[in-house]
């Protein structure tokens, strides 16, 4: 026999003698690559969390000041202040008001 065969004889010996090592060390190294990706994948979920809270707080001060902008106009100053400004209305007087009774 030549020293290649002997060579490759004994070297697929010795892949059959270390094969659970060999399983074993593709296992660690997947283990590290995917421990690697989830981390990458954890970062951006929390920084996608970070953007929509920042969002969520922006919307909510905007909700707020639409609340309080609602509420000066439903007073009853701020609409008659804006119908006798914007509208030209008047308070009716004593002589102009009509009163209906229903019977």
């Amino acid at each position: 026999m030549s020293t290649k065969v002997i060579l490759a004889f004994e070297v697929w010996q010795d892949i059959k003698r270390y094969f659970w090592m060999y399983i074993l060390l593709l296992a660690v190294v997947f283990s590290a690559f995917a421990v690697i990706y989830f981390t990458h994948l954890n970062r951006q979920s929390t920084s996608h969390l970070e953007v929509l809270l920042t969002e969520r707080d922006e919307l909510d001060i905007e909700w707020r000041n639409l609340l309080l902008e609602q509420n000066s106009l439903a007073e009853h100053s701020a609409i008659e202040s804006k119908a006798e400004k914007v509208l030209n209305m008047e308070k009716p007087t004593a002589e102009n008001e009509i009163i209906i009774r229903l019977k």
